[in-house]
């Protein structure tokens, strides 16, 4: 396999494996607002797209999504299992995988990116995010598709924006002490 940073390695995944698990970290830093908490597994989620790239960033979230079907409880809240995945809130797990892929292959399209690309690059992954989980919110929510931009999209607004900012600010900060 191989990313736009050139090939996968062993370093390359077990760096994918620490981001996955940080990403379970950020499960447990939430705030409960029904019906999907505010959580920082996106932030862990922008950081492995940046500075993984896109596939080994998927991979990541591919490594977190599967501690939780496990068993492991590292979704929000302490919970583990299939059921999750499957359940009103689980589209937007299920995004992660293809918002770090979309999101890394972005910023990969730049030599050396800046804040703006940088930014633009993770916005675009949060609004696959946002898609997943929102069409799974309205169907096995059974909130229909207005209620589910409402309560999907607008609480999360303000935190994924400081969360993208961060997020490039700190690629940015190491983005020349990183070997991919």
């Amino acid at each position: 396999m191989k990313d736009a940073a050139g090939p996968i390695t062993l370093r390359g995944m077990t760096r994918a494996a620490l981001f996955g698990a940080l990403t379970a970290v950020g499960a447990f830093i939430l705030i409960p607002i029904p019906p999907v908490p505010v959580t920082l597994q996106t932030l862990f989620l922008y950081l492995a797209a940046s500075t993984l790239g896109g596939a080994l960033g998927a991979w990541s979230q591919t490594v977190y999504l599967l501690l939780g079907i496990i068993g492991l409880p590292v979704f929000a809240g302490g919970k583990a299992g299939l059921g999750v995945l499957i359940g009103p809130t689980g589209g937007y797990l299920l995004g992660f995988v293809p918002a770090a892929w979309i999101a890394g292959h972005l910023i990969a399209l730049k030599a050396r990116p800046g804040f703006a690309w940088v930014a633009f690059s993770l916005a675009a992954g949060t609004a696959c995010l946002y898609g997943t989980g929102v069409a799974q919110l309205a169907v096995v929510g059974k909130l229909g598709l207005a209620k589910a931009l409402t309560v999907g999209i607008l609480p999360f607004l303000p935190g994924d924006v400081l969360k993208i900012a961060a997020a490039t600010g700190i690629f940015l900060k190491v983005r020349d002490r990183l070997k991919r």
